[in-house]
């Protein structure tokens, strides 16, 4: 009898070392494509920390980089269910459900952080969340997620769209994108950038259109040799979760999520525009050409998409967003 109950204390005391101390009421799962050392992760990393603080550990941010989730329109179509989950997301993927956000990825729109920034934190945009939650099932928590401008990553030099005809480019499979790099002169691939490293490596494609700490958190500096500085589209991204989760959560902690993303949005843009110029020199040592060239004739060449799209008036609309008038 008295070996029964000596097991049986120390299997209670066992269990109870097992359990928590703590639980979250909420736990939020997000996805990202992301590498851990993209400067962008580093935003991520401060709003798990800063939520877990702002909700007095009533809510419990986890993170999976590398698309460990899956990719992002399998997580977009789990957070419509319900899920609580998010992604950070572009809005051309997001345009597959309300079309205004598929303008945020056209070619040319804004350069660097400050003048699209003003864009998605305006009211015309807060507009188009409303729509994109009250149709879609869709929260945005941020949209200020900026991941640098998207450059050509080739095996031969390019100076103009000429060079890119016959060229397979890897791009996200969303009309705006699509439009984008078919009339930059290339040959529009859509595939997940999980593949896109394979895909150069056993000549799938011959190309792909990245953003810098993208391109080199994924080493794509092994599988092609050449880096364009086209600008072409300025990568705005966006934390997006479930409608239906986010609805379900109290006021105050509705509140706390959107203002502690915005937050992280803004260290993680910050992060990206500071690590440039190092993530240059580093490419340059992995054996990379990095090429400046007269970005006009992509200019040009891509200044149809927007009425090909109906983006006509949003665009000059947004013009003067981005101009602070």
């Amino acid at each position: 009898m008295k070996s029964f109950w000596l097991k049986s204390l120390v299997s209670a005391a066992l269990v109870t070392v097992a359990v928590p101390a703590f639980a979250a009421d909420y736990t939020l799962n997000v996805n990202t494509a992301l590498t851990t050392s993209d400067p962008l992760y580093k935003g991520l990393e401060s709003f798990v920390e800063n939520v877990a603080k702002a909700s007095g550990g009533k809510m419990e941010v986890r993170l999976f980089p590398n698309s460990q989730l899956g990719p992002d329109e399998d997580v977009l179509e789990q957070a419509r269910t319900g899920a609580p989950v998010a992604v950070v997301v572009d809005g051309g993927r997001l345009a597959n459900f309300q079309k205004e956000f598929g303008v945020l990825g056209a070619p040319y729109l804004a350069s660097g952080y400050d003048g699209i920034r003003k864009v998605v934190t305006s009211p015309l945009f807060e507009g188009w969340a409303k729509k994109l939650h009250d149709g879609s099932g869709l929260q945005v928590l941020s949209f200020n997620w900026w991941q640098g401008e998207r450059q050509l990553w080739t095996q031969k030099p390019v100076k103009t769209p000429d060079d890119l005809k016959g060229v397979r480019m890897r791009t996200i499979g969303s009309p705006v994108w699509l439009k984008t790099i078919g009339a930059m002169g290339a040959t529009a691939t859509p595939m997940p950038y999980a593949d896109v490293y394979s895909a150069l490596q056993q000549n799938v494609i011959d190309a792909v259109e990245a953003q810098l700490p993208a391109g080199q958190g994924s080493k794509l500096y092994e599988v092609t040799k050449v880096i364009t500085k086209t600008h072409h589209i300025n990568l705005i991204t966006g934390l997006v979760t479930s409608g239906p989760w986010f609805d379900g959560l109290p006021a105050d902690l509705q509140k706390m999520l959107r203002e502690e993303a915005l937050k992280a949005g803004d260290v993680a843009s910050h992060g990206t525009g500071n690590s440039l110029a190092s993530l240059e020199d580093q490419l340059k040592k992995e054996g990379m050409t990095i090429n400046e060239i007269d970005t006009t004739p992509f200019e040009q060449a891509t200044a149809g998409v927007y009425d090909e799209l109906g983006y006509g008036d949003l665009h000059a609309e947004l013009k003067k967003i981005v101009a602070g008038q």
